[in-house]
């Protein structure tokens, strides 16, 4: 089998949490760890950034969106920038490498990890004309957990340039991609928006 691709992952954890009371979601804790400890368990070959005011682990990259709390396009480009300055970094150091794809995900997805890796799994085999692959869930495409091409994504924040990130949604962003839409058999999809969420996410993983 051809060997992964590596893919770098920026992780947003910069939502207010209103419907969970104002909770740092990233911080809520799920079957003994946070919601940003289960995410950051996928590994997916690259460098990780977390976007948004919250509390990392040792040796994981931070930054926020300008201006904080400007939505999830700007959480976005904020950890596109990041990566970059990361890869001017480890280019000085004698690491040229840069992954050819990006993952972005919502920090309030218990399944993200076990997702992004399947979805790791189908880039070998992708042909040029696909810029990004995620699951449909419940009716909807998976924008905000989802593989995309990051020649692709980079290209369409310029197309947004005129607009501004900040409030942006994310259709308007990354709609107008060639997507890939898989459906994934065995993995648990969804976030936690409410308490009644999280509950049913505590009874699935205790099931």
């Amino acid at each position: 089998m051809p060997a992964l691709p590596p893919v770098d992952l920026v992780v947003l954890a910069g939502g207010r949490g209103t419907r969970m009371g104002g909770r740092d979601k990233a911080s809520i804790e799920l079957g003994g760890r946070t919601l940003l400890e289960r995410v950051l368990t996928a590994d997916l070959g690259g460098r990780v950034v977390v976007v948004g005011e919250t509390a990392v682990p040792d040796g994981v990259r931070r930054t926020v969106e300008d201006p904080p709390g400007g939505g999830p396009v700007a959480g976005i480009g904020a950890g596109l920038d990041a990566l970059s300055w990361s890869q001017r970094s480890s280019s000085a150091a004698g690491d040229p490498s840069r992954p050819d794809w990006v993952a972005v995900c919502a920090v309030d997805q218990p399944g993200a990890a076990q997702v992004l890796a399947a979805l790791r799994h189908t880039l070998a085999g992708l042909g040029e004309e696909i810029d990004a692959v995620c699951p449909r869930h419940d009716g909807r495409v998976q924008w905000l957990l989802a593989v995309y091409r990051r020649a692709a994504l980079d290209a369409a924040r310029a197309r947004l340039a005129g607009v501004g990130e900040t409030g942006a949604s994310v259709r308007s962003l990354v709609a107008p991609l060639r997507w890939q839409e898989l459906e994934l058999d065995g993995v648990h999809l969804g976030d936690v928006d409410t308490p009644a969420d999280l509950e049913r996410w505590s009874s699935a993983l205790d099931g």
